[in-house]
């Protein structure tokens, strides 16, 4: 069976159920070896041992563990290598695992996890927690036993960026639902997350030297509601959360176009010097700075110079997508005038990919969000050495429905099941772009259907893992059959961590402990019924228990809670 670039399966039929989850990683490793018979468990005398350095990294493996296995497992600083218990060590791992890579080795004496950086240590503790039964995840003690198969796994990522992005434009989410995000990125190794900070509906930080762009460009949101918008602290409380899990953020202030929530802040933006109204609708492609005016460009400046000081990844994402409100001319003027102060503040410019166009800086990183196998702009900007980010919209865009019948998201861009968001090559998908001028792959999450976190929840899983395993899995082990029994062992993990996720029929979720889905033509026993049009707050009753309409929709034919969680929530 190949399951990894180098594998080597020699498992004894009596212990294959062991060994099950080595065949169940999502990301599937690099090198999976499996020793025949060999098992560790974890127990209430296991000590948890770290090199200085991965102290921090050790704490957050406590953490994860204690609640459910309801073991004090302590945290030992260690500058031997521990024969007992589970040892996290910088250093000692193969110089092939580079800086983000690890080396996992279990035995029935210990767990020994080695890495060259606290990064590399951080990904293998995420394959680690796979390896264990799924309600490891729960934050209440359950029954044990606790067991590692036993194995050796080295494992590096094929592109050094994995991404995610989130919308808080469209529809405010919250501190506490980013956050929540964020945990869900981590565990599938995603190790960067743009946040996509303001546009049309919204503007979703405060900035001191202009003040109403928070308080009245974030005061409200797609379809009237009230919107909201980040304090410093707060974004700063977002930024040490994702560098807690090696998670860099690259903020995004979508410029020349996406500015209406700008635009009506202050009126000196606009050309004609007239503030329009706030816009809740979800149109795109009409508003734009005015380029000519010097105004603009120390607005500009202070708000890159503001959420720069704030930021201390790398990156400063300045949008320049569907800007159809600036002539070309503007365009270049505008980016020309703007990607230097990127520069001045201490970060690369990084941008949906029509930006490039307007440099040859090397350093500048495009985004191609576009839904062809060719773009003359792209594949020009990576002649001269420019990296590409890969998001192609019918392949990476969370928001996108999985098809015609499914409540939220969008279908411009075609519906993508989980086939589609797996079955693609970021290293070859645009012509004339090699791999080696791929900088990685990003998967945006657009909010103009998205209310909840339940919502961010069934638009992400089951797809967002399918593209974080084509940012980290070799090619070689590129296998949608393999992938899809893979990602069906995923389902108690998630349900014990509570996301709603879609219950794709693409996947065997029946060979897992999930709920399934169920189906029929016929009017269910109850209060719901297909065809029918519920709004938010309705209530309904189905084999005697209650559900709360999240989301105003018609009902489609088959009883839709146990479906689509993102629509109802049980009460």
């Amino acid at each position: 069976m190949v399951f990894g670039a180098i594998v080597v399966w020699n498992i004894d039929t009596r212990t294959a159920s062991a060994a099950e989850p080595l065949t169940s990683l999502v990301p599937v490793p690099v090198s999976v070896q499996p020793a025949a018979g060999v098992t560790h468990a974890i127990t209430a005398d296991t000590r948890i041992h770290t090199t200085p350095a991965a102290h921090g990294v050790g704490d957050q493996l406590a953490a994860l563990l204690r609640p459910s296995t309801g073991y004090a497992l302590p945290v030992t600083d260690t500058t031997g290598v521990p024969t007992d218990g589970i040892a996290l060590l910088i250093g000692g791992a193969p110089a092939s695992v580079g800086d983000q890579g690890y080396q996992l080795t279990v035995t029935s004496a210990s767990v020994q996890l080695r890495a060259n950086t606290p990064a590399g240590l951080f990904a293998g503790v995420q394959t680690l927690r796979q390896l264990l039964p799924a309600k490891v995840e729960s934050r209440t003690a359950q029954a044990g036993p606790w067991t590692v198969p036993g194995a050796t796994i080295t494992d590096h990522p094929r592109f050094g960026h994995r991404g995610a992005m989130l919308d808080v434009a469209r529809h405010f989410h919250p501190v506490a639902t980013v956050k929540r995000y964020l945990d869900q990125l981590a565990l599938y190794k995603v190790n960067y997350f743009h946040l996509h900070l303001t546009d049309d509906q919204g503007w979703r930080i405060v900035i001191d030297s202009w003040p109403r762009l928070a308080t009245h460009g974030g005061s409200t949101q797609v379809g009237g509601g009230p919107g909201g918008y980040y304090t410093k602290a707060q974004y700063q409380e977002i930024v040490a959360y994702a560098a807690a899990r090696h998670i860099t953020v690259v903020p995004e202030v979508d410029l020349p176009g996406h500015t209406n929530a700008a635009l009506s802040s202050y009126a000196e933006l606009n050309c004609n010097g007239v503030a329009p109204a706030l816009r809740t609708d979800i149109a795109v492609g009409y508003s734009s700075l005015c380029v000519s005016k010097e105004i603009t460009y120390t607005f500009v400046e202070d708000v890159i110079r503001e959420i720069a000081a704030l930021t201390p990844g790398p990156y400063f994402h300045i949008g320049g997508d569907e800007a159809n409100a600036t002539t070309d001319q503007e365009y270049q003027t505008f980016m020309s005038r703007v990607l230097p102060l990127v520069g001045k503040y201490g970060k690369k410019a990084m941008g949906w990919h029509e930006f490039v166009k307007t440099t040859t800086d090397t350093g500048a990183v495009a985004q191609y969000w576009g839904t062809t196998t060719s773009n003359a702009v792209v594949q020009t900007a990576a002649a001269r050495g420019q990296k590409i980010l890969m998001s192609p919209a019918n392949k990476a865009y969370l928001d996108m429905k999985y098809n015609s019948g499914t409540p939220i998201g969008l279908s411009w861009a075609g519906f993508i099941e989980v086939q589609d968001a797996y079955n693609w090559n970021p290293g070859t998908h645009v012509s004339g772009v090699p791999e080696s001028a791929v900088r990685g792959v990003e998967a945006p999450l657009w909010t103009e259907t998205v209310v909840t976190p339940a919502h961010v929840d069934y638009l992400a899983f089951p797809r967002l893992s399918a593209i974080a395993e084509l940012g980290w899995s070799p090619w070689s082990t590129h296998n949608w059959d393999a992938f899809r029994l893979r990602l069906a062992a995923q389902a108690p993990r998630w349900t014990a961590l509570g996301i709603d996720f879609y219950r794709s029929p693409q996947i065997p979720w029946s060979n897992t402990n999930t709920t399934t889905t169920t189906t029929t033509t016929t009017q269910p026993s109850g209060t719901w019924a297909p065809n029918r049009a519920y709004t938010v707050g309705n209530q309904v009753t189905y084999n005697g228990v209650t559900y709360q309409c999240r989301q105003s929709h018609t009902s489609l034919p088959g009883w839709e809670p146990p479906n689509v969680p993102a629509l109802w929530q049980r009460l």
